[in-house]
């Protein structure tokens, strides 16, 4: 692990280098100013004055994010399309999908509690993947996408508001409780859910942040 430099903040007499302006990074947790070094593989340069991590080497991130996105909506896709678990109770079985658990909180006069898991288990989810997506086809053609700046600061918003893994929680939590009154079957989108939790980690490892680095080196 590596520690940035602290770079001089004080008034230049003459105009800086725009090159050198645009190695600087800073500190989102106290606004301290570093140059910004390279950094081996697996390295993260941290903030001297608060330990704040300012930026980590993420090259293979990068390398892997495209496909991960891909496999990411996928698995979304599955998910929301297949019923994420079956009971049978005394010889009736229902089953149902994320959606209808939206709908029937809905139908109860939840709608509050409806609104908030249709914004953290679909709508936020499925915004930062299409802003991902949105963002790395074009890069991969090396090509500047329209908007970059919006789109990344709306990654940045929205990514905290999904909570995919909140939800997977609860599920297996009710599935426990359940299971003592009826016998419950997991279905497909269960699967899909808990392969799409670990997909997501994986891309929430990458800091949009950082696709500013690729996109300067790659060409126009």
């Amino acid at each position: 692990m590596s520690e940035a430099r602290r770079d001089d903040a004080r008034p230049q007499p003459q105009p800086q280098d725009p090159a050198a302006l645009a190695r600087l990074v800073a500190c989102e947790y106290c606004d301290a100013v570093y140059q910004r070094e390279p950094l081996a593989d697996g390295e993260r340069a941290l903030c001297l004055r608060c330990g704040g991590q300012l930026y980590r080497e993420s090259t293979r991130a990068y390398a892997r994010l495209l496909p991960l996105v891909l496999a990411a909506l996928i698995l979304f896709a599955v998910s929301n399309a297949y019923p994420i678990v079956e009971m049978d109770l005394k010889g009736v079985r229902t089953e149902t999908t994320l959606w209808g658990a939206v709908r029937a909180l809905y139908a109860d006069h939840m709608e509050l509690v409806a609104m908030l898991v249709f914004a953290t288990t679909i709508l936020f989810p499925l915004t930062e993947m299409l802003m991902m997506l949105y963002l790395l086809v074009p890069m991969a053609r090396h090509r500047m996408p329209a908007g970059f700046e919006r789109i990344v600061r709306g990654i940045r918003q929205t990514r905290p508001w999904g909570m995919i893994e909140v939800f997977m929680i609860g599920v297996l939590v009710t599935l426990v409780k359940l299971s003592t009154m009826a016998q419950v079957l997991p279905g497909v989108a269960l699967w899909s859910f808990g392969a799409l939790v670990v997909v997501l980690a994986a891309m929430l490892s990458f800091d949009p942040r950082n696709l500013w680095d690729y996109l300067d080196e790659e060409p126009r």
